[in-house]
């Protein structure tokens, strides 16, 4: 017959273990705020880290671009290196990426070209969030007049073609240096940040918090921004990290067109403009600036797909 005082004594034990471990599993799952849970989906996306290193290297370039080349990317050498073909085997040495037709080092030239873009592409970023975030978040939460004035602005804005409307107003500056053009974009990119915030504003105004916090005597700025905008900005994170790659590619455009940023400033469309005059004989004068700003772009866009993919319930 088996031991009846051991039997019981086992019995004791494992009802004494299993609380602690019920306990210690509810610790592991306890839940998460929105951000805490994107931040640990994000953790796990092959994509988010491809991304986030890749823009860590581009924003170290644009910070500190001596420490990556010792050559002057304003200084021209026509007698001895006009249209210098690459030298592959020369690693961040002047010769890497060959010469341009001014005789400039192609490969300082796209080193320091990233600051100019990435300033550009930081700059109306920071400035559409901040006005047109703010103005969708008036025109949700207040409504009624104020909405309909702030939502037939936009619709004016956003019937601009944007790059059409960029041009025009680039080409009434005669210095155009990096903060004109951050103004003239920031100036007519505002829109989609605007409606993203105003839908958003209007959905976490109806939550049951907000009542809540209106119905204790709550003052209108504290619920605004201590209630409806950090449950309002996940959509109008995830709409500027993808929009900052577009903004780099528009600046490009701009510049390639002649209407963007010009000399002295060091800029990848200015380069790709130069380029594509000899893109037959010397296609390396093209392909390394446009190959630089393909993966500066792809690197936000990919950014902007895992930030999205985690705050979003719905795609996980």
């Amino acid at each position: 017959m088996p031991d009846v005082t051991q039997t019981q004594t086992e019995a004791v034990v494992d009802a004494t273990a299993a609380p602690s471990a019920a306990d210690g599993h509810k610790e592991q799952g306890k839940p998460r705020s929105l951000w805490g849970d994107a931040w640990f989906d994000l953790r796990h996306r092959p994509m988010f880290w491809i991304s986030s290193i890749l823009l860590l290297i581009l924003l170290i370039v644009a910070a500190f671009p001596g420490l990556f080349t010792g050559a002057n990317p304003s200084d021209g050498d026509l007698t001895n290196h006009f249209l210098t073909k690459p030298e592959l085997g020369h690693f961040f040495q002047a010769d890497w990426f060959g010469y341009d037709g001014q005789g400039r080092s192609i490969y300082a030239r796209v080193v320091y070209g990233t600051r100019a873009s990435i300033m550009v592409g930081v700059g109306v970023t920071a400035a559409v969030t901040l006005v047109g975030g703010l103005l969708g978040m008036l025109a949700g939460y207040f409504g009624g007049w104020l909405d309909s004035v702030i939502s037939r602005v936009t619709d004016i804005f956003f019937g601009i073609p944007f790059l059409l409307g960029a041009m025009v107003v680039l080409n009434s500056f005669t210095d155009r240096k990096v903060y004109v053009v951050i103004l003239a974009l920031a100036f007519l990119g505002w829109t989609s940040i605007c409606r993203v915030m105003r839908a958003s504003v209007i959905t976490a105004k109806q939550a049951d918090y907000v009542t809540a916090a209106r119905a204790l005597g709550a003052g209108t700025p504290r619920i605004l921004f201590r209630h409806v905008l950090p449950n309002a900005l996940a959509p109008t994170i995830v709409v500027a990290t993808i929009a900052l790659g577009g903004y780099i590619s528009a600046e490009a455009t701009l510049s390639f067109l002649g209407l963007g940023l010009g000399e002295p400033t060091i800029s990848w469309g200015i380069d790709i403009a130069q380029g594509s005059q000899d893109i037959r004989d010397n296609p390396h004068a093209l392909l390394f600036p446009a190959g630089m700003l393909s993966l500066t772009v792809f690197a936000f866009i990919m950014l902007g797909d895992a930030v999205r993919d985690a705050l979003d319930p719905k795609l996980r």
